[in-house]
């Protein structure tokens, strides 16, 4: 089953120029640093001890922020090397002054690309988030062994069920890592019927909250005037929900006039294609990206720009959360909770079921079916209690995960 997995692998590598030329073209892909994804790489490795965090895109980036601060002081490490997978992460990193920190692509998990990788690299110690599996470079690690840590594990049913068929391969797979750190019940569970024991639950680092207030500000001028106007937000909305979105704000004008709907569509490089489909409706739509803050008669305000989300939620009472609609599993619904928005959402939720079970518990959240439901449900009252609640529950995993982390990481440097 390895055998199959590297032929397949194969003969992706072999495709590959022509995915990448086709995701240049849709702007999914740096024009420059594709090559980090052949192993290639565009920045220096420092003399000293190195760890490595690999997270597929934004939301896992951005989960680890407040550890790559909290090591970035930390005088034992001399650089922090950062991989993901996609633009929109890289985008995202940039808005960080980081000074050990770098940023590179993730390498194809192909056999020749990992040793390539790990031989320029040579982390200390490799720390991949939520449900990044990669077959190839983790057996790499481990045959070096460098130790490998699955941090905020995630397993859902749909993934198990796909692991579970090939079971042998995944007992395999799984056994490289050194130790995992579930973010669920659910996850922990399906650890265990992989034949993974090598677990300890210490919470969802999803809960903590990156405590840089700058980048929860935005532009004082369209602050002062979004004040004067009823606002709510659709966040990391998919294709059709926007659409949906579209469909409550009509609804919702009918009695309120002053009214502005900000969507934040979980790919920018979809933007004129909903601007296109919105103005079907006759609306009027302003873009972030246009600087343009005169909103007088504006219905639909589309932030178009990278890693401005959470500037949005610190102002909005109420947060629709996209990837819901759509049978996607929902998006995190966290970051707009901590600012006290309450939360409304699709019937898809499956990736942020024991979240969701507890803001529900907090009477923040709740599910809607359409868009007259949804219209009906947005409120412009902030819950901040329930917001101070969720800060709390994140400081207390944030620092039960650092604590777990100086162990591992100084007893690897010890060796070395």
């Amino acid at each position: 089953m390895f055998l199959l997995y590297q032929i397949v692998i194969s003969l992706i590598v072999i495709i590959s120029p022509l995915i990448i030329i086709y995701r240049i073209l849709k702007n999914k892909e740096d024009k420059k640093r594709f090559i980090e994804k052949f192993s290639l790489p565009t920045k220096i490795r420092k003399k000293g001890k190195l760890i490595w965090f690999h997270g597929a895109s934004v939301g896992e980036i951005l989960s680890i922020i407040p550890l790559i601060k909290y090591y970035e002081k930390k005088k034992s490490i001399n650089q922090i090397l950062i991989t993901s997978s996609t633009l929109s992460s890289s985008k995202v990193i940039k808005k960080f002054n980081f000074k050990k920190t770098i940023h590179q692509f993730y390498p194809i998990d192909q056999i020749i690309f990992t040793n390539k990788f790990l031989n320029y690299w040579k982390p200390n110690i490799s720390i991949f988030i939520d449900s990044e599996i990669w077959p190839n470079m983790f057996k790499n690690l481990n045959d070096r062994k460098i130790p490998l840590i699955l941090l905020n594990a995630r397993i859902t049913r749909k993934t198990f069920n796909k692991w579970i068929k090939i079971k042998n391969l995944a007992y395999s797979i799984f056994n490289n890592i050194t130790i995992a750190y579930p973010q669920n019940l659910e996850t922990k569970n399906y650890l265990k019927k992989l034949n993974f024991t090598k677990i300890k639950v210490i919470g969802n680092l999803k809960f903590a909250e990156n405590p840089e207030e700058n980048l929860n500000q935005i532009n004082n001028k369209l602050k002062s005037i979004l004040k004067k106007k009823k606002i709510w937000v659709a966040s990391s909305t998919h294709k059709s929900e926007e659409l949906f979105c579209a469909k409550a704000h009509i609804e919702l004008k009918k009695k309120i006039k002053n009214l502005i709907t900000i969507i934040i569509p979980r790919h920018i490089h979809r933007t004129n294609n909903i601007i296109k489909e919105l103005k079907n409706f006759k609306l009027n739509i302003k873009t972030h990206s246009s600087k343009n803050i005169d909103l007088k008669n504006i219905d639909i305000y589309l932030v178009d720009t990278f890693g401005e989300t959470r500037k949005f939620h610190n102002i909005a009472s109420t947060v629709f959360l996209g990837g819901s609609i759509i049978n996607r599993g929902g998006q995190n619904p966290l970051e707009a909770a901590r600012f006290g928005a309450n939360i409304l959402h699709g019937p898809n939720i499956n990736n942020f079921q024991d979240v969701y079970k507890l803001l529900k518990f907090l009477k923040v959240s709740k599910k809607i079916n359409t868009p007259r439901d949804l219209a009906s449900n947005i409120n412009f009252r902030k819950n901040k209690l329930a917001g101070k609640k969720i800060k709390n529950i994140g400081k207390k995993i944030l620092i039960r995960t650092i604590k777990e982390l100086d162990i591992l990481i100084n007893n690897e440097f010890k060796k070395t």
